[in-house]
């Protein structure tokens, strides 16, 4: 009997759905950045929107920030990797599909910091939903990725900073 009822629970513990971590991605675009120059650094006002970014984000528990390996995503990722006490990780933009899962394997709350052309696809490849492109103009999108219950939530958000 000891045994039939063993057996039922481990099957019945099967049957009742595991969610996994809950936890946030945010992803943005690199702020403005100088003209000119194959790697060029942010100007004055990007600075401003990366600390603004920091500010924003200073209560969301990023474990991680990610960026890639160019000036301008790293200068936009410092202050927040800073704000949250932890060291920029680099990922490579030419993999995004398995960036997104290591993203989603690991669990974590986390910035990345990309590019105009990457953001949007890796946060169309995360939520499922389609993202609109960024022209090179655009600094001030912000995506949050919730991932709650099994359940994925994308918002788009916009970062007050107005530049001129």
């Amino acid at each position: 009997m000891k045994k039939a009822l063993v057996t039922i629970f481990i099957y019945l513990g099967f049957l009742v759905p595991s969610y996994s971590a809950d936890y946030t991605l945010y992803l943005v675009r690199h702020a403005e950045k100088q003209t000119g120059g194959k790697d060029p650094s942010l100007t004055y006002c990007g600075q401003q929107r990366a600390l603004q970014l920091a500010s924003i984000l200073s209560k969301t528990n990023i474990e991680q920030v990610y960026s890639t390996n160019y000036k301008r995503t790293i200068q936009t990722a410092t202050p927040s990797a800073n704000k949250h006490n932890t060291s920029i990780k680099y990922y490579s933009p030419k993999d995004l599909d398995q960036f997104s899962t290591l993203l989603q394997h690991y669990q974590k709350n986390a910035l990345i910091v990309g590019h105009s052309n990457t953001t949007p696809q890796l946060a169309s490849l995360l939520s499922g939903k389609k993202v609109a492109d960024l022209t090179e103009k655009d600094y001030q999108m912000l995506y949050q990725i919730q991932f709650i219950e099994g359940k994925t939530i994308l918002t788009e958000l916009i970062q007050p900073l107005s530049c001129r």
